[in-house]
């Protein structure tokens, strides 16, 4: 058994057929299919997963992938040591010993479906509040929206360069692999986002630049020799430097309301990147909502404001699937080979070739025969 209250932090260690204790409100897609990736056995989530705020869609990957999901358990299942054992019987949760240490709903296809349609209900709300905070953040960012107030200077090359920039969203390894020939080719300035610095080095690339408040990014790849810009709030608190610091590395800070991606694409954009390429950024109201930040806000004005250079690279990876199998194109390549084999036996050429070939056949058949004599 795992425990974690942050579920990314979980997933990195959580092992096949382990349960998985989370307190997560409103479980969304990227963290459902992380969980569903690490194949557990179960998952005790002390907080609501669909809150009915908006319609998330993290619990119904999980039901869909037949994985139980205990919800709204409490803090109590918070308490339970990671590594011991527990009994599941419906939605209570007992320890080794047979004590109930918390009770909750056990969620089935027929739960989740009641509990969306009213999440679905209500998200005019949601695009309402997103609405308001959208102006919020255009009057305390506007200077570096509009002219570049704020941002730091970098030693990382841009100007006139490619920019990769890479957030741990959706699909984001299949695009990132389906970019190999870009990346081959056009050699673009890698910057990953947090967690996404972490893929750009599984996928076998070098990130050249670290953007994120340093949260979900491993030791390894801080030290991989890419600069590290730290996301700070506007107040000056970056809590992300004093690890960076810890690990003997001198980070550059930046200020700013928004999110760590855009601020990124910012970043990108005031020094001069002639094109940027976003891969797993959020785009979407469910998405934005699914990051459970009204930062996300920023990121509609972000795109505005960088929407000459940016390409969304994201979903590129089920833009063209091949539909034709590797035993179907094997067959393919074996039919070919017949007919241009049938095609050289009718032709007085091809006639002499068979000849030759059959004649040197026979020669290496008489000399393994000699061998195999001479030998026995």
């Amino acid at each position: 058994m795992r425990v974690d209250g942050r579920t990314k932090s979980l997933t990195k260690r959580l092992k096949p057929g382990e349960v998985a204790v989370i307190d997560h409100l409103d479980i969304d897609r990227v963290s459902a299919e992380a969980l569903v990736a690490c194949r557990p056995a179960a998952i005790l989530n002390a907080a609501v997963s669909i809150s009915g705020r908006y319609p998330n869609l993290g619990p119904q990957i999980l039901i869909d992938a037949g994985i139980p999901l205990i919800d709204d358990l409490g803090p109590d299942v918070m308490s339970l040591s990671e590594g011991s054992k527990v009994r599941i019987a419906g939605g209570e949760v007992y320890d080794a010993d047979g004590t109930l240490v918390a009770e909750g709903q056990a969620q089935t296809p027929e739960t989740i479906e009641e509990v969306m349609e009213e999440a679905r209900a209500g998200l005019s709300v949601q695009l309402e509040a997103f609405a308001a905070n959208t102006m919020d953040y255009m009057r305390q960012e506007r200077e570096l929206l509009l002219d570049g107030i704020g941002v730091p200077e970098i030693r990382t090359n841009l100007d006139g360069r490619h920019a990769l920039i890479v957030v741990r969203g959706y699909h984001y390894r299949e695009d990132l692999n389906m970019l190999r020939s870009y990346i081959r080719e056009y050699r673009p300035v890698l910057i990953g986002v947090d967690g996404g610095a972490d893929a750009i080095l599984e996928a076998g690339h070098k990130p050249d630049m670290i953007v994120g408040d340093m949260d979900s990014v491993s030791d390894e790849t801080l030290l991989s020799g890419a600069e590290i810009v730290v996301h700070a709030y506007r107040d000056g608190r970056a809590p992300g430097r004093e690890r960076v610091e810890q690990l003997g590395l001198e980070p550059v800070v930046f200020p700013a309301t928004g999110t760590s991606e855009d601020i990124a694409m910012l970043l990108a954009d005031d020094k001069g990147a002639e094109l940027i390429v976003a891969v797993g950024t959020h785009d979407t109201l469910v998405e934005f909502l699914d990051k459970g930040r009204a930062g996300m806000a920023s990121t509609f004005l972000t795109r505005l404001r960088v929407g000459g250079k940016l390409i969304d690279a994201k979903g590129v990876s089920r833009l063209y699937q091949h539909r034709i199998s590797n035993w179907q194109l094997t067959g393919l390549v074996l039919a070919g080979l017949a007919a241009l084999i049938t095609a050289l036996a009718v032709t007085p050429a091809g006639q002499t070739i068979f000849g030759i070939l059959l004649a040197r056949l026979d020669d290496i058949v008489s000399w393994f025969r000699g061998l195999f004599a001479a030998m026995f």
